[in-house]
């Protein structure tokens, strides 16, 4: 890994560029819209009194946060996907892959500033615990405090879901919503029947 300091200086001025980039306001304004399409039952539920419309911008700004963290580490490690995958709460990653659904406009950033925001789901671990590397790189880049309603451990996680996916189960879903039993059309006619 590189050192603290210079993955969060680095960090700092890539997040600086990525606002003063001309696309910065569309890539925010695509992100938020995105929104109408997130059915999620594992990342933004884990939050307590989860609500998209208080949460979503809050959240954008720590996907954007990781994103330049994970592009500095790419940079000073000489291209380690490994190493720039770092460890993150579950609802900031989701918010993650809202920003990364903005292909186009993440593209033509990537290309004006010269970084490359990496991204590997199948590298990707779900294992972030308070006091890792990636807090240190994100005190170091001078951001302040992490709002803990989103940094999230994984055991806090694990245990949110656990409790979620008891009320998920109740009401017809599989673990994590991944499936369910409904039949649609049986479902329609019951409802024209009954109605």
């Amino acid at each position: 890994m590189p050192a603290v300091a210079d993955v969060g200086r680095r960090a700092a001025e890539i997040l600086d560029r990525m606002r003063a980039h001309p696309a910065y306001d569309r890539l925010h304004g695509s992100s938020m819209k995105y929104s109408s399409c997130w059915a999620t039952f594992t990342g933004y539920p884990a939050i307590s009194r989860w609500s998209l419309e208080r949460d979503a911008g809050p959240l954008l700004v720590e996907a954007l946060r990781v994103l330049a963290l994970k592009a500095a580490v790419f940079e000073l490690s000489g291209g380690d996907e490994q190493a720039a995958e770092l460890l993150v709460p579950a609802p900031v990653d989701e918010m993650i892959h809202a920003v990364l659904a903005q292909f186009t406009l993440m593209s033509r950033m990537q290309a004006d500033l010269g970084v490359v925001f990496p991204h590997a789901t199948e590298l990707e671990e779900f294992t972030y615990t308070r006091g890792c590397v990636t807090d240190a790189f994100y005190a170091a880049a001078g951001w302040g405090e992490q709002p803990l309603r989103y940094w999230l451990d994984s055991a806090e996680v694990t245990r949110r879901l656990d409790l979620l996916n008891a009320h998920y189960q109740a009401a017809g879903l599989g673990r994590d919503g991944r499936s369910h039993d409904f039949d649609f059309d049986q479902l329609e006619s019951v409802v024209a029947v009954s109605g």
